[in-house]
């Protein structure tokens, strides 16, 4: 595939990200939503490298995840001024820092002769808010001042909202031109000897000291280690999966490093941002659904999401956030935009998932962790989270737990699916009024169990036992108004005026993950969700093909996003239903092969899977998405039946293994380093002739090994 067509290069550091094509470059002409933003701000729209005048040709282009660097091979191209094409050499090497980009260029003479090479550098900085970039149109907007100094150049833009932002951009090399957004100079290069460039850019916000504080070549250099270091430090906190299929290990290393590649290192610790290039920033349900997958191989990511979410829970009423106490967040954002509330999204809680999610997750923590002291911390945020659903479902007129948008410019849905047609009857109308979701009644019920599991782990018994009652009458509430004998599921939705949304969705399968499903709901809705209707080869759709609104190219009405189908999985695995959680296992793995990097992206078309075709791509899907990369972790969770967790009674760490089962083209999988306290184990599951055995390779003492079969 020429390079131009490739999806953008992705690289983030902190609140800093870079979509780069195969050149390394920034081309809005090819990419016009590409290039490096910081905190929610475009700092640097243009960025490209011309020798005689013309861009290189790319020879190959290569994401190091394992790294978190951008590698290019080029060369030039004909031009009437330069040598024959592929005479010049450039490999060209791009790191990020928090608040940086830097690029090293080694050039290399092939030819038989000393070569003068006309370079320049040109650069363009727009300072459009990402809302901007993705088609939102502002009636004003700040002013940009470009300055040039001997050596590098410098945009100023002062926003309207009083902030000034700052792109600079400066050589290693001597520069023999600056002027009209370029920096120009002449390389002699020798044949066969490299010569190395290094090109800084710099992103400044407000008061913010510059950082050009030694020269480029260093900084590179700092950058470069310091990046490495920060990966293979993931690495080594992590338990690792590996299995003798190359392209599962493949898919296994790009999931986990773009899960690290996004997340960013905040006061509480890593919190996975959402995605890129929308959504680079702190998001409740997101990170907690990211948090959830990577539990059992990198508990610590639940712990930052936990410690940034509690700090960040609403404590008052505002209409212009769709805030209440107790509530959740759903998306923090840093940009002009947010700044002046053109956008309601600076701190914005329209989200009615998230604070069950938040309840679940943290008892999934404490299960998984023992972290007492943090948990027992979280308990004022978990009781004010818990004590918003009871409130909220109160005051509904079912006793379910509705949303319905207040801000101005909020978002009109409030689910995962919050696009405006996601809900909706099944002659295709938008269900109207406050909402009730059949996923958020599970989200609660699986609340009201965590919440009483964290109260008796703390020695509150007596305050535990009416949560446990109200989930059981919530359960049983829940399958007498929702169940649809007709479709053979659970509605989508209840409308406001009592009426349910009588459609087949994936959202049902949540319903398994959390257990409020009957059994033998369950087992119709893991007909449903499996049928051909539903599952097209590759996963899940979101929506049922036989549905009025369904449409495979559609954001949430019939395309397959990894993250549901993972959900999805974990709870056909909780009834049971492990080969089928294969099956989206498998299909998602096949997705993955299809995929550029094989990286899952956000969401993919849900068109029925045809013979030697791949998957459809969906044109605007965030790609690295986190609960995308880490949906692997929570499928091999689903058929292995993998847990970790202390036993309450004895002390000891217990790993248990209910029912596993692996993939068709998966032999051995191992999994080293998993961890709990002091206490580390190493497993092999391999297949046998009937079933899959379980070898322990390496434990501490002070583990024991459970397996059902």
């Amino acid at each position: 595939m020429p390079h131009d067509q490739l999806p953008p290069f992705v690289l983030k550091d902190g609140e800093t990200f870079a979509m780069l094509d195969g050149r390394g470059e920034i081309c809005p002409e090819t990419h016009p939503d590409s290039g490096i933003f910081h905190r929610g701000t475009r700092h640097l729209s243009r960025l490209q490298l011309l020798l005689w005048g013309q861009s290189a040709a790319v020879l190959s282009s290569t994401e190091r995840g394992e790294m978190g660097v951008h590698v290019s091979h080029l060369t030039n191209d004909n031009s009437c001024d330069g040598p024959p094409q592929g005479v010049v050499h450039l490999e060209r090497s791009t790191v990020l820092t928090p608040r940086a980009c830097l690029q090293e260029i080694s050039f290399t003479n092939y030819g038989e002769g000393v070569l003068q090479v006309p370079l320049s550098v040109r650069c363009d900085a727009d300072f459009r808010d990402i809302f901007e970039v993705r088609g939102a149109k502002r009636q004003q907007r700040g002013s940009t001042v470009l300055s040039c100094s001997g050596d590098a150049l410098e945009w100023r833009y002062m926003g309207l909202d009083q902030c000034e932002r700052r792109t600079l951009v400066r050589l290693s090399a001597p520069v023999e031109q600056v002027g009209d957004d370029q920096l120009s100079l002449s390389l002699t290069l020798e044949p066969r000897q490299p010569q190395r460039l290094v090109l800084e850019l710099e992103f400044v916000q407000a008061d913010a000291a510059v950082v050009f504080a030694c020269p480029p070549e260093q900084a590179f250099n700092q950058a470069l280690a310091g990046t490495i270091a920060r990966f293979r430090e993931a690495r080594k906190r992590s338990a690792l999966i590996s299995s003798d299929n190359p392209a599962f290990n493949a898919w296994l290393a790009r999931s986990y490093s773009d899960v690290h590649l996004l997340s960013s290192e905040l006061e509480h610790g890593l919190y996975p941002y959402a995605g890129v290039p929308w959504f680079s920033c702190p998001f409740g349900r997101d990170g907690l659904i990211t948090a959830r997958q990577m539990l059992l191989v990198e508990p610590r990511l639940a712990r930052g999401v936990l410690g940034f979410l509690a700090d960040q829970q609403a404590s008052g009423c505002d209409a212009t956030s769709d805030a209440q106490p107790g509530k959740i967040l759903h998306e923090a954002r840093q940009g002009e935009m947010a700044a002046l509330g053109e956008v309601p999204f600076a701190r914005y809680y329209g989200t009615v998932d998230a604070s069950p999610l938040f309840v679940i997750v943290a008892a999934d923590y404490l299960a998984r962790s023992g972290d007492n002291a943090f948990v027992e911390s979280l308990l004022p945020a978990l009781e004010a989270a818990m004590a918003w659903i009871q409130q909220a479902e109160a005051g509904s007129f079912d006793g379910f737990l509705r949303y319905q948008c207040a801000a101005q410019g909020g978002l009109r849905n409030q689910g995962w699916k919050d696009s405006d047609d996601a809900v909706h009857h099944s002659d295709g109308r938008l269900a109207e009024g406050s909402i009730a979701l059949c996923e958020v009644q599970a989200y609660s019920y699986g609340a009201h169990r965590a919440m009483a599991a964290i109260l008796r782990h703390f020695g509150r018994a007596e305050a535990a036992e009416p949560l446990l009652q109200q989930a059981d009458r919530l359960r049983q509430r829940f399958h007498a108004a929702f169940w649809v004998e007709a479709i053979g599921t659970y509605a989508m939705a209840i409308d406001g005026e009592g009426k349910p949304c009588a459609v087949r969705s994936s959202n049902a399968g949540h319903c398994l993950w959390s257990g409020i499903a009957m059994p033998e709901a369950a087992a119709s809705i893991a007909r449903q969700l499996l049928a051909p209707s539903s599952f097209n080869g590759w996963g899940v759709r979101t929506l049922d093909e036989r549905e009025e609104r369904y449409n495979p190219m559609s954001y949430h009405n019939g395309s397959i996003w990894p993250h549901d189908n993972a959900l999805i999985a974990l709870g056909l695995a909780r009834y049971g239903y492990r080969q089928e959680a294969m099956r989206i296992l498998t299909g998602l793995f096949d997705t993955a092969r299809a995929m550029p990097m094989l990286r899952l992206p956000e969401l993919f078309c849900g068109f029925a899977r045809r013979e030697d075709e791949g998957p459809t791509h969906y044109p605007v899907a965030c790609s690295p998405q986190a609960w995308a990369s880490g949906s692997v972790f929570a499928l091999l969770e689903a058929v292995t039946g993998m847990a970790i967790g202390k036993d309450e009674t004895t002390g000891r760490v217990q790993v248990r293994l209910r029912h596993p089962v692996l993939p068709r083209r998966i032999n051995v999988l191992e999994i080293s380093g998993l961890r709990l306290g002091e206490e580390e184990i190493d497993l092999q599951l391999h297949r046998g002739e009937h079933d899959v055995g379980v070898l322990v390779r390496r434990r501490t003492s002070g583990v024991d090994v459970l397996i059902s079969k």
